[in-house]
């Protein structure tokens, strides 16, 4: 039987939870960046073996009394407890995702064949490159059966009837945000039809009756953009904008850059916060290239967010809480280079409205698959049998999106924790929270200190406050999904 906590065991737990933390992402640097090969999860479980059993979760659920803090200590060590039990399966998905594949004569990585596929400009190799990526990953989705499969079956030892009902139980707004993903699919449905085959048509030559999925990854892209936005120009830019905001990236100390190219990097940018707000590191392939210079941005805002984070905050408010908040400050970063005003200042980008709408109708392919892919993972998680969604998943993403996706996908497509919400509330929290310091401080206010000094505030916040909170505290707004459709409206009429 559940026994709630004292004040004191569950202070005893918040320091486990943040050595654990610290730990896995310890790891995942290492592994990610080609520090080394394998990724050694289980060792890391073994270490901190209290944390993550039953007994453990089921009395941190029973101590809760209404206080968020101690409700996101159960939410971690609820997903502690199935992370232990899958991370056999973890650690050999990510292993296998290290070996290379043959396609012709040549061998090449499995995380560089989505790299690779965007890079070629022959479109039968392109189809070539997806049919063996496609097959490779078929070959991974025996472990993420067996993954899902004992994470459904622990969800019930957890006392909820399946995953998505545990997340109900977190207050995870699931049904709400659901209903917003609906609407905004209906309203956005006409706008994506014109916008995206007139994105596909300038950047291919091929409608979205006409495009298939081997062709995305090549028109996100952006190649005919390469040379407005070079590979040595992107950390430069990305200290000067900072420095506009007030933040001197080269003196923060509480900051490293990896800049270093190493054999099985993984090419796109990335940020670990290993210790908040101690040591945060940004890793970086410099690629060039729009969709490079966007990770970078995006993984810059998340770096900037978690180092300045106060370190009187809690675990749970530093380490857990909402990640719609650190997601929305990356995207605030990541979205300045698809703003007109921040491409004049920053870049030599001919025709930048043009650049911008293409941006904006980027964002919306991203906004209406990721409603579908929430659509899909409440259903995925409430189902017994996974193997069944495979026909769900290809209609809802290709309802959403016009284009047909790969049904081995089904499996891999799939965010631990739900965090498609927490990216989709993140574009609605940017989109507001831009408009608002738009309002403020101007259409330039990414050059205003004064911007610089609110932002840093808030920052300091971690993620003591949800998104929600933190825009009413800011805006008085409520978050509203809608607000993000309106974002790429404006950059559409602007050309």
């Amino acid at each position: 039987m559940a026994t709630p906590l004292s004040n004191r065991e569950l202070d005893a737990l918040r320091e486990d939870a943040d050595r654990f933390i610290a730990e896995l992402d310890e790891e995942a640097y290492l592994h990610f960046a080609g520090h080394k090969e394998t990724y050694d999860l289980v060792p890391i479980y073994e270490r901190h073996a209290e944390l993550t059993k039953l007994d453990t979760a089921l009395d941190v659920g029973a101590s809760v009394n209404g206080g968020r803090n101690v409700r996101e200590l159960w939410r971690f060590a609820c997903e502690g407890y199935l992370g232990n039990f899958v991370s056999e399966e973890e650690e050999k998905i990510a292993e296998a995702e290290t070996h290379s594949v043959k396609v012709g004569g040549e061998e090449i990585p499995y995380r560089d064949l989505r790299p690779r596929i965007a890079n070629e400009d022959d479109r039968a190799r392109r189809e070539a490159l997806e049919r063996v990526r496609n097959e490779a990953t078929e070959e991974h989705n025996g472990l993420y059966i067996r993954k899902n499969q004992v994470v459904h079956r622990e969800t019930e030892r957890l006392g909820a009837p399946n995953y998505t009902e545990l997340y109900r139980g977190f207050r995870y707004p699931l049904d709400d945000l659901a209903d917003q993903c609906r609407r905004f699919l209906d309203s956005t449905e006409r706008l994506w039809e014109d916008a995206g085959d007139r994105f596909f048509r300038a950047r291919i030559g091929l409608g979205l009756g006409e495009i298939e999925r081997w062709d995305v990854a090549r028109v996100f892209r952006g190649a005919g953009w390469d040379e407005a936005f070079p590979k040595d120009r992107m950390l430069p830019a990305l200290e000067a904008t900072l420095s506009d905001l007030g933040v001197d990236l080269r003196s923060q100390r509480n900051v490293e850059l990896d800049l270093e190219d190493r054999p099985n990097k993984t090419p796109r940018a990335f940020c670990v916060p290993i210790e908040i707000p101690e040591r945060v590191v940004l890793v970086i392939k410099p690629q060039g290239g729009p969709d490079d210079w966007r990770a970078l941005f995006h993984e810059a805002g998340h770096t900037e967010h978690f180092a300045h984070t106060s370190p009187s905050l809690t675990v749970e408010e530093k380490r857990l809480g909402d990640n719609a908040v650190t997601e929305g400050w990356a995207m605030l970063l990541e979205h300045l280079t698809i703003e007109p005003a921040w491409l004049e200042r920053r870049l030599d980008v001919p025709r930048p409205l043009e650049f911008a709408a293409e941006g904006a109708t980027q964002l919306l392919w991203l906004l209406r698959r990721y409603c579908a892919k929430l659509i899909y993972e409440i259903e995925f998680h409430a189902v017994t049998d996974v193997t069944t969604m495979k026909s769900r998943y290809v209609e809802l993403l290709g309802g959403a999106l016009k284009v047909t996706p790969s049904d081995t996908d089904y499996l891999a497509d799939i965010d631990d924790g739900f965090y498609a919400s927490q990216y989709l509330r993140a574009w609605a929290f940017e989109a507001q929270l831009r408009a608002y310091l738009r309002e403020k401080f101007g259409n330039a206010w990414f050059t205003r200190k004064d911007a610089g000094s609110l932002i840093r505030e808030l920052w300091s916040e971690g993620q003591k406050p949800t998104a929600d909170e933190l825009l009413q505290e800011v805006t008085g707004a409520q978050l509203e999904l809608e607000a993000a459709a309106d974002r790429v409206r404006e950059a559409l009429a602007a050309v």
